[in-house]
């Protein structure tokens, strides 16, 4: 079974852009900024995606482009200009920054109640702690289980296996997945003998940015396999993590490269957004103590 990431965003889209057209007879409209510092290629073409997706479902879309030289005092000038004014909902600092720029320092800066990534300590403390109703998640992960939902694919019970252990995606993929239920086990750079633990995984989320790192011999026949990999091969062709041509034909699942995980990452970035408006609009978000 093939996870079309993409049929199920374009799904999602119809529902959201209802609800953002409802929103806004109320004198509600969601808005969302993306501040981008410097021309990472990768970071052009994922911000242009973001601001052509709300703009498709009426969400108020803010690009702030900066040169490489932007200054760390500056841009935390610029995001606290953003916390303070009452119409922004969500607030998105593109990453990578330049090496100049404390990522941790702008990720903090953000205040929690428009931290629409889920990466400031408040929204990830409450993901591991299971108790995260209003707060936002990190998207990818998020869309994933999304995805995992709707094409009936329930982790209860199930042994998860995540390659890679970054903070964007493979641990609160982890944190999600145990908080459904699954047993979780992480492996990174310094895991030996991975495939070892790869075969053993009912649900393999692989999130390493190494093209074809993973090949069907590392795959437990009949396994959900979630490629969240965007890499490039020796012929300038995207690819994903997983060796996509022969690990389909033992999965039970898999998602393609690209049109699997890409789409769900950016509708889920629109969901929180219109969730973080009707927070604001209800006041019903209480203050993190």
């Amino acid at each position: 079974m093939i996870l079309d990431g993409k049929a199920l965003s374009n799904q999602l889209d119809v529902n959201m852009k209802a609800e953002v057209a409802e929103l806004k007879a109320t004198g509600l409209s969601p808005k969302l900024v993306v501040i981008i510092v410097g021309h990472d290629p990768a970071s052009q073409i994922y911000v242009h995606n973001k601001h052509r997706k709300a703009i498709k479902l009426g969400i108020e879309s803010i690009i702030e482009r900066r040169e490489a030289d932007f200054t760390e005092a500056e841009l935390l000038q610029l995001i606290d200009q953003y916390n303070c004014d009452d119409s922004v909902h969500g607030i998105l600092v593109q990453l990578p920054l330049p090496k100049h720029i404390d990522e941790g320092k702008i990720i903090r800066a953000i205040d929690v109640h428009k931290d629409v990534d889920g990466f400031s300590p408040e929204s990830v403390g409450k993901l591991f702690n299971n108790s995260h109703e209003h707060y936002p998640v990190s998207c990818t992960p998020k869309g994933i289980m999304t995805m995992l939902s709707h094409y009936h694919i329930d982790p209860k019970g199930q042994h998860a296996v995540i390659v890679g252990d970054s903070n964007i995606v493979g641990r609160p993929m982890g944190a999600l997945l145990l908080n459904a239920g699954a047993t979780v086990t992480y492996t990174h750079i310094l895991t030996e003998n991975l495939s070892a633990h790869t075969k053993t995984a009912d649900i393999l989320i692989v999130a390493t940015g190494v093209a074809h790192l993973i090949k069907a011999a590392d795959i437990k026949p009949g396994a959900t396999v979630i490629d969240v990999g965007m890499d490039r091969d020796e012929n300038g062709k995207l690819v994903g993590d997983v060796d996509y041509d022969h690990a389909k034909d033992v999965a039970g699942a898999i998602t393609p490269v690209p049109g699997g995980v890409g789409p769900m990452t950016i509708t889920t970035l629109m969901q929180q957004t219109i969730e973080l408006a009707k927070v604001a609009d209800h006041r019903t978000l209480q203050p993190v103590r």
